[in-house]
């Protein structure tokens, strides 16, 4: 419980519908207690789940994609996509914030989470041979296949579009012998 029930409540209720009071009766800590840990109430909360994602997704998903072997470091951000949305069960809290009337509060966490992710794959993907060009623009289409799927899934209580997708996107990246790196190799 406590603070680590905040993320699972954002998620849930997202920002707007999280009020002090229901985030005490779902954490049970009393409103004393929230605002210990939580001095600037509903809006610290907020900013400490982005951050706690942030640094999940720095530790798990960004560094390995800039600084491990990338065909090593793609595996291991489709396995860690996998589990973090439980195969498509969980949304994408970052994503729900950009959605609505939170993003303007949180606009650079926001846009630093999708900015991160997109040129970590980059970087990984011109490791692997692809064209700078090429690469960013399969990074920018992955992260949006994964968040799409994310939206999907959930829509249509369908979790294995979630997986059917990321199954799809990874065998797209996956090398094909004696190709060239690039758009017209992808069959894109």
């Amino acid at each position: 419980m406590g603070r680590a029930s905040t993320p699972r409540h954002n998620r849930e209720f997202g920002y707007e519908g999280s009020s002090l009071s229901r985030i005490t009766e779902k954490t049970g800590l009393g409103k004393g207690s929230l605002y210990h840990f939580f001095p600037g109430g509903k809006e610290e909360i907020a900013k400490a789940v982005l951050d706690e994602v942030e640094a999940w997704f720095e530790r798990e998903v960004f560094a390995p994609l800039r600084n491990d072997a990338p065909e090593a470091a793609t595996a291991r951000m489709w396995d860690s996509v996998v589990s973090y949305f439980r195969s498509g069960r969980r949304i994408c809290l970052v994503g729900a914030f950009a959605l609505d009337g939170t993003r303007d509060r949180f606009s650079d966490a926001i846009s630093r989470y999708f900015v991160r992710w997109i040129a970590s794959l980059r970087d990984a993907l011109v490791r692997l041979g692809w064209d700078p060009a090429d690469a960013n623009l399969f990074a920018e289409e992955i992260v949006l296949g994964i968040q799409g799927a994310l939206v999907l899934a959930r829509a249509t209580d369908d979790e294995n579009l979630f997986v059917r997708t990321i199954d799809r996107l990874r065998l797209r990246m996956a090398p094909r012998k004696g190709s060239q790196r690039s758009r017209a190799s992808r069959g894109a």
